[in-house]
């Protein structure tokens, strides 16, 4: 005898089950996009971002950026906790660079997460330019003693970032003495971009930071014509000790399965520049948003609604792996995990990932999403953040946004509220609140 889940039995019986949602969802849609709500998440962001400022992993901006959100979340009426974990500290101190030969010119630079620094004089030596990994290979012998300059083309961050993760270390294994990194955009106007790198064990540490596209091209013409360049860099980065923060998290609790969790996510660090309002500022409000949306409505699901706000994300998701590790033991509880980390500009679509019969389901949520025209499902899920539960086999849902802009300002000066646009918030709020609720509410969870 053959006994087939329930979950599988149901096509139509769940679309006509998702369909009855139409009436909440629109009034979701109604009051984010044109009520009381209307601007609330851009507002709060503002709030936030002006009042904070950016708030890199183990500062005290991160504290007081924590502290302000629970203190927020707690006078909207939410049930707010803190969940303590240990994260990195790693400050960037002063830092500059200058070319020296064969003009002087001074180069905008920006360490790396987690870089060395340089000796007090600061580190001066020949260029080597390089345009990838297998020219660096090619060119090993001339590379001992020099600054190894990386000026790869942007292909997609994706691919692209790899030079900024291991240029370092692949550079010290051909004797290099510090590396200056292309930053990873399509777009720039001399502006440097910041992030995490990865020093391999058993590879000698060396200084690295990101320059601007602009000096990384004029070097590599500079070297093609044959002439010799000099570079003076000082760094003072320290990586100090592991800090203790938290993750925030705040709930409202389902009324028949309070066990059973729809996870909303953005993380609440940023890097040290700009104001960290698009990466990940907008991610972490709209998080919020959902819960005081649901609230306003007098709305309460079935399961539980529960909005993190991760830290230590820019530094590999540290604070959401020590959150994972605490909770998996309840994973089959997990009905869904979903995060914002790609900017909250138009939305476009939701992506998710889990099996044909989830896909199923999520395709005829999306659909109550037709009075603002954002019904496409794409695939792929992806976050940092929620990759470990998805990875375990939970079903994962992200926000695809018309993001063709963020990497021109992605972990740069230009990261600001000058990037955010109200009704494009308005809008990523109401789906975000549309596709949680309803998940959170139907009579199953999502069927793995």
């Amino acid at each position: 005898m053959i006994i087939t889940s329930p979950c599988f039995l149901y096509t139509s019986d769940i679309a006509t089950e998702i369909a009855d949602y139409a009436d909440v969802a629109k009034r979701i849609i109604d009051l984010a996009v044109f009520g009381a709500a209307q601007n609330r998440s851009y507002r709060r962001l503002a709030d936030f971002t002006d009042t904070i400022g950016n708030r890199v992993s183990g500062s005290e901006n991160l504290n007081m950026a924590i502290k302000y959100m629970y203190n927020a979340m707690t006078q909207d009426g939410l049930d707010v906790h803190l969940e303590p974990v240990k994260i990195p500290h790693w400050v960037r101190g002063k830092e500059s660079a200058v070319m020296i030969v064969p003009r002087v010119k001074n180069l905008a630079i920006l360490g790396l997460g987690s870089s060395v620094g340089t000796p007090p004089e600061g580190i001066e030596a020949e260029v080597l330019v390089v345009q990838s990994f297998e020219e660096l290979k090619h060119r090993a012998s001339e590379a001992t003693g020099k600054i190894v300059v990386f000026n790869q083309p942007f292909v997609s961050y994706g691919e692209t970032v790899a030079y900024r993760a291991y240029g370092a270390s692949e550079a010290a294994k051909v004797g290099a003495v510090a590396t200056l990194i292309r930053s990873i955009t399509p777009f720039s106007i001399n502006s440097p971009h910041t992030g995490w790198q990865d020093y391999q064990d058993g590879v000698k540490r060396i200084p690295t930071a990101c320059i601007t596209v602009e000096d990384a091209e004029l070097m590599w013409r500079l070297s093609k014509r044959g002439q010799k360049i000099m570079i003076r860099v000082t760094m003072a980065a320290k990586t100090f000790p592991d800090a203790d923060s938290f993750n925030t998290v705040a709930e409202i609790k389902g009324w028949q399965h309070p066990e059973q969790v729809v996870l909303l996510s953005g993380h609440l660090d940023s890097w040290d520049v700009g104001q960290g309002a698009m990466d990940d500022g907008g991610g972490a409000m709209i998080s919020w948003e959902v819960l005081s949306l649901i609230k306003d409505l007098g709305l309460r699901p079935r399961r539980t609604l529960r909005t993190v706000l991760w830290t230590a994300e820019e530094q590999g998701g540290v604070g959401a792996q020590q959150y994972y590790n605490l909770h998996k033991v309840n994973i089959s509880n997990f009905d869904l995990v979903m995060e914002s980390d790609l900017g909250t500009f138009r939305p476009e679509a939701l992506q998710f990932t889990g099996s044909d019969a989830a896909r199923k389901v999520m395709e005829e949520v999306v659909k109550l999403l037709a009075p603002i025209n954002m019904t496409k499902l794409e695939t792929h899920g992806e976050g940092t953040d929620i990759s470990p539960w998805m990875q375990a086999g939970v079903p994962g849902a992200s926000l695809y946004v018309a993001d063709s802009r963020y990497f021109w300002f992605h972990h740069s000066e230009g990261d600001t509220m000058s990037v955010q646009d109200p009704q494009d918030m308005n809008l990523c709020s109401a789906l975000w609140a549309v596709v949680s609720f309803v998940v959170a509410d139907l009579q199953d969870m999502l069927p793995r």
